[in-house]
């Protein structure tokens, strides 16, 4: 019987290791499998030893793969970071910004009475500018304004003051041009240019004058256009200075600077006459013409425009076109603005008290004037 118990007993001890080494296959890993056949052992020996060491080797294991999860989770983190502070939409905005001039240029259309008053606003600064404007064409009499101012097309005021006056000393009234050899009356005037036509225009109206209006100009507009050679804006020049009647003169200067103002964009000289009255009372009229031309002459040129020398600068939406340096601007100046003659031989005395210098006659040695 002892016999017996000892080899039952024996024989479970036997199958003890193999059960142990089954466990090792199993789900609970080498060290659970080691640690029981350690017990099973009797918790002694070599078996669990190694059992214990099979599970802190285990353990070990674990600890291993979850150090191995912390870099994962540290890149996870860190690189969102450090893209979220490039901040693009930053970049976006920054872009941006250069477009808030591009709003500012694209400036909303100017209401009428906003024009009307800047229109006005810069008649004002002209009379401030230039109190001695007048017409620069020399005259003594309705008859000698007429004809001065059909001979000025296309050509300067200056070149016709300095021709008239040996024409008025031998064609002193309407009945004697009408009358005078058109080779003679050629030679005197053509220093204007276009001669030939131009003969035939004051000799025409001479005759008009003298056979339909008695020998004198009259002052009404539907009578002064019948004339030969004489349009609206020579009859404005006509009633303005020679009756004191209101008109707008519309002229190369004055078709221009309004056009740059955006008093109006119309190129036709009636259409501009009539949009500019529209701006300003009648008895405006005269003067503005005499204003804005005389800008035009002296600051304003078709050209050069003296931009940094304008005195209403602040009011001219084409500012920039010209020079807009002030110094370099003062060199662009013309007439008694830029120290140099005038257009008249005989200006006003309020035109020689503001510094205007008179101009030379035909063929003298004096400086040339410098208007366009």
């Amino acid at each position: 019987m002892t016999a017996g118990r000892n080899s039952a007993v024996g024989e479970q001890a036997s199958a003890a290791p193999e059960k142990a080494a089954k466990g090792v296959k199993g789900t609970r890993g080498a060290g659970g499998a080691a640690a029981s056949a350690g017990k099973g052992a009797g918790r002694s020996g070599d078996a669990g030893a190694s059992g214990g060491a099979a599970g802190s080797g285990g353990k070990r294991a674990a600890a291993k793969k979850t150090g191995a999860a912390k870099p994962v989770k540290k890149a996870v983190a860190a690189k969102p970071v450090k893209k979220a502070v490039v901040a693009k939409p930053a970049t976006k905005a920054a872009a941006a910004k250069p477009a808030k001039p591009v709003k500012k240029t694209a400036a909303k259309p100017e209401s009428r009475t906003a024009l009307v008053r800047r229109a006005r606003r810069i008649n004002r600064e002209l009379a401030e500018v230039y109190p001695y404007a007048h017409p620069e064409l020399d005259f003594e009499n309705p008859f000698q304004l007429l004809v001065a101012t059909v001979l000025s097309a296309q050509t300067t005021d200056l070149r016709v003051n300095q021709t008239t006056p040996a024409l008025f000393a031998k064609y002193p009234t309407p009945e004697d041009l009408a009358v005078a050899n058109p080779e003679d009356v050629e030679e005197l005037i053509r220093p204007t240019g276009f001669f030939r036509a131009k003969t035939k225009s004051i000799m025409g109206l001479a005759a008009a004058l003298r056979d339909e209006f008695g020998g004198e100009v009259p002052g009404r507009l539907e009578d002064l256009v019948k004339l030969p050679g004489v349009g609206r804006k020579t009859a404005f020049v006509v009633m303005g200075n020679a009756f004191g009647r209101p008109g707008i003169t519309v002229d190369t200067h004055f078709g221009r600077l309004v056009r740059r103002w955006k008093w109006t964009e119309e190129t036709d000289p009636d259409k501009v006459e009539k949009a500019v009255g529209e701006l300003f009372p009648k008895s405006d009229w005269t003067m503005l013409s005499h204003r804005v031309i005389f800008h035009g002459r002296r600051i304003c040129h078709a050209r050069k425009p003296a931009c940094g020398a304008c005195p209403i600068a602040p009011l001219c939406p084409a500012y920039g076109e010209g020079e807009t340096d002030p110094e370099k601007a003062k060199k662009l100046l013309k007439y008694e603005k830029g120290g140099f003659p005038g257009q008249r031989l005989k200006p006003p005395q309020s035109y020689l008290d503001a510094g205007g210098i008179p101009a030379p006659p035909l063929g003298a040695t004096a400086p040339p004037a410098t208007g366009e």
